[in-house]
């Protein structure tokens, strides 16, 4: 198994599923950007609660970015062709909503350092 980095836009909605041992899963296809034209598809599996939640608010076409274990698979289209795909247990889930909100975070937190006591800005220090 290989540790990746995938990102590109949901194909069709996550869907929450159930394990026979009783524990819940969600499932969802990716198709990742790719220089070539050459389609390809990572059928993405998550376990962990906060991965599975922000692949459930997602919705086709979105895009993701996903951190996990991978698997290469190869798969036989309906004329014969073997096609390349990805089999991923997704660990770690990042939107653009993510981005944005752990900008602003930064931002504020970089803010907060250089105010002075009365909230003005002081680039000197003083």
């Amino acid at each position: 198994m290989i540790d990746g980095l995938v990102s590109g836009k949901l194909y069709g909605a996550a869907q929450s599923r159930m394990g026979q041992s009783g524990k819940a899963f969600v499932i969802a296809k990716v198709r990742p950007t790719s220089g070539d034209g050459e389609s390809l598809f990572v059928n993405v599996i998550a376990f962990d609660d906060a991965a599975k939640s922000v692949l459930l608010a997602l919705d086709d076409g979105d895009s993701v970015a996903l951190a996990g274990t991978l698997t290469p698979k190869v798969w036989t289209d309906k004329h014969g062709d073997a096609k390349p795909a990805l089999d991923m247990v997704a660990h770690r889930v990042l939107t653009a909503y993510h981005v944005q909100h752990k900008r602003k975070a930064i931002q504020g937190g970089r803010r907060t350092e250089l105010m002075s006591d009365d909230g003005f800005d002081d680039p000197m220090g003083a």
